[in-house]
């Protein structure tokens, strides 16, 4: 990977007014979206995982759902034929997106959450005297409450098996393919 190049990429395809398309049937956190983002490129990525907690739809950048192509389409097409009537529309969503990286996606801001996570971890881990079976507990019930509702909506996929494979060194490989 040349960082340099991908960065320089990004600035280009900034530079001509285009967009970047992230159209994931899942990402978990959406790195390639926040590099985007950072150089002022409108952005559109997928609705399920990371991206549509980092993007703030029609400020920062775009959500779509990669199950439905013609509404990202649609989204896509509308957005372009706003920018070529009015370009402060292309300016205002590029000026969101790094807004919204400066205000929630930093190194500075990751650090101290981090530390503070560190911090709190530390003195949970010294007040209680919890065994491991209790903290799996704790661990199942938080799970239960926080995230399976997260988890269930998630789109479920269908794995198909490669039955041969015609050419190179890819035995037992499998592809995804998304079910309705």
């Amino acid at each position: 990977m040349n960082r340099v190049r991908n960065g320089e990429l990004y600035r280009y395809i900034c530079d001509t007014k285009g967009v970047f398309v992230q159209p994931a049937l899942y990402e978990a956190f959406g790195l390639t979206v926040v590099e985007a983002m950072t150089c002022g490129l409108p952005t559109f990525a997928t609705c399920n995982g990371g991206p549509a907690e980092i993007i703030v739809h029609g400020k920062s950048g775009f959500n779509i759902d990669p199950y439905h192509g013609d509404q990202a389409a649609e989204l896509l097409v509308d957005f372009f034929e706003k920018s070529k009537a009015d370009p402060s529309h292309w300016n205002n969503i590029s000026q969101g997106a790094m807004q919204r990286i400066q205000e929630k996606y930093t190194w500075q801001i990751y650090s101290q959450r981090l530390l503070t996570l560190t911090g709190v971890y530390g003195f949970w881990k010294h007040v209680s005297k919890l065994d491991r079976r209790e903290s799996r507990r704790y661990l199942e019930m938080f799970y239960a409450l926080k995230y399976r509702k997260l988890a269930e909506s998630v789109p479920l996929t269908v794995e198909i098996k490669w039955n041969h494979i015609t050419r190179g060194n890819l035995g037992g490989s499998s592809v995804s393919f998304a079910s309705s």
